[in-house]
């Protein structure tokens, strides 16, 4: 396995949302988003979560290597309004070969937002992206 890929590993990251990450925003391609309140998307949520879990990874990866979530069971239990800073911190709790377990949670300032589990797998990315390739053909 990869050095410092290890249970106890955790990261934190920060930012602060914007109209961007709110429901009405997401993609104009779903019009069922349009008129709904202005506050942080559950999949923008998520896709925070990822984003540190990858974070927290990076520094341990050589060069050819990254890790694709595989599955996502996180609940979103409180709003959160543009403008709040929202606060993500991992920590992997699991390693199986190749597949990583994260305990994840996200917090604004109020409180806890969003809580649950992420798995990731690490992959080689050209091998990858040959398979992906020939699934195309």
């Amino acid at each position: 396995m990869t050095r410092g890929i290890i249970p106890g590993l955790t990261h934190r990251e920060s930012m602060v949302v914007a109209p961007r990450h709110a429901v009405p925003h997401v993609t104009p391609d779903w019009a069922g988003f349009a008129d709904m309140p202005p506050v942080l998307a559950t999949a923008m949520m998520v896709g925070f979560i990822e984003n540190t879990c990858i974070l927290a990874l990076r520094p341990h990866l050589p060069p050819g290597q990254c890790s694709l979530g595989i599955h996502v069971d996180v609940s979103h239990i409180a709003p959160t309004p543009v403008g709040a800073t929202i606060t993500a911190q991992v920590e992997l709790i699991a390693v199986e070969g190749r597949r990583l377990e994260f305990l994840v949670s996200c917090r604004n300032e109020i409180g806890l937002i969003g809580e649950g589990r992420h798995r990731r797998a690490i992959i080689d990315t050209d091998r990858f992206m040959e398979r992906l390739a020939q699934s195309r053909s």
